[in-house]
């Protein structure tokens, strides 16, 4: 039997910033993918998704050339061929999970990289292969596979679990060993729409650095500083300045987030005042934050929440607070009267 067990992630500095190759701060929770595997004779990968009450086979010699949109499953076989992998032993397979589904703490990547080391695992190769490139494979199998709009954090910080700064142009990361205190997870019930969130603000944040760059080919966004933006504000269209705005100022917030993380007793409060500068960009400039969700999140701070912020890409889905002991109850019943339909506290994993 192979059993294997995935984290939940959540981006705590840095959204929707990867795909312009900016550095990212985010960290695996106690919500998993549980998946557990015994040899068939089917010849074919037969997948029981409990939580879904569905069921799937997949037959070892499956083409692998028509793979329909989101289909990971397939897409993450074909990757792995193309490394030379031999899929060639059936397997009875079941899966499930505490992570809610499409609420911005990455159930899709989290089981992409379940899938992933358990096919792994069945080559015996478990110790050879390292979590860097788990996360690279999976992030082949569930971004560039389909040729959506993502970047590479959700693959990389679950396949290396913990609290980690990731350079999203190498994939090298930082382990971050200091925490966050005391953390909640509110789920809003608001649908996401991540595919549309994701491509407007990787869109229009490129169009403004590409305006910039058009006519000073020497910037560089990753060597920008915060008078950057105001050096160039004038020369970007002004439907574009908000994301002008967010591109710059996220990523010197999440450089002030690293820098204390790595202080062995970091100040929590600094760390709440730079979450929620983060979630004002978001919700004001990159405009990812439905308003019921600000309502809740409000409510969150007036309760007494150090920091909060939407979680994932927005436009819907789960929120993070951070919290001190005495108030955590106060602000989840503070997240409750706003319409947050279940909060709950969780913890970084390692």
């Amino acid at each position: 039997m192979i059993e294997i067990k995935v984290p939940a992630r959540i981006c705590f500095y840095g959204d929707h910033q990867d795909y312009l190759g900016l550095p990212v701060i985010a960290g695996t929770i106690d919500r998993f993918i549980n998946l557990r595997a015994t040899p068939n004779t089917e010849g074919a990968y037969v997948l029981k998704l409990l939580d879904l009450r569905e069921e799937a086979k997949i037959a070892l010699d499956d083409d692998l050339r028509h793979v329909r949109p989101d289909d990971y499953f397939r897409s993450v076989m074909a990757v792995l061929k193309g490394q030379g992998f031999g899929l060639d032993q059936g397997y009875d397979i079941e899966i499930s999970g505490n992570i809610p589904v499409n609420a911005g703490l990455s159930s899709s990547s989290a089981l992409v990289v379940a899938w992933i080391r358990f096919l792994v695992a069945t080559q015996g190769k478990s110790e050879e292969i390292s979590d860097h490139q788990i996360g690279r494979w999976a992030y082949e199998a569930e971004v560039l596979f389909f040729d959506q709009p993502g970047g590479l954090m959700d693959q990389y910080t679950i396949a290396q679990k913990g609290l980690v700064y990731i350079d999203t142009q190498s994939g090298e990361s930082t382990r971050l060993s200091a925490g966050l205190g005391k953390l909640l997870v509110a789920e809003s019930g608001v649908p996401k729409k991540t595919l549309e969130v994701l491509k407007n603000a990787r869109v229009y944040q490129q169009k403004a650095v590409d305006v910039v760059k058009k006519v000073h080919p020497e910037f560089v966004l990753e060597q920008a500083g915060l008078e950057d933006y105001e050096k160039y504000i004038n020369m970007v269209p002004k439907e574009l300045q908000g994301y002008w705005y967010a591109a710059i100022h996220n990523y010197h917030i999440t450089l002030e987030a690293k820098k204390e993380l790595l202080n062995p007793n970091p100040d929590i409060q600094l760390l709440g005042d730079l979450m929620n500068r983060h979630q004002m960009i978001l919700q004001k400039e990159i405009q990812n934050t439905p308003l019921e969700m600000v309502h809740m999140m409000d409510a969150a701070r007036e309760a007494g929440a150090v920091g909060t912020k939407i979680i994932g890409s927005g436009g819907g889905g789960c929120m993070v607070a951070m919290v001190t002991e005495d108030i955590a109850e106060k602000v989840k019943q503070a997240f409750l009267s706003k319409g947050a339909k279940a909060v709950y506290t969780v913890e970084l994993t390692s």
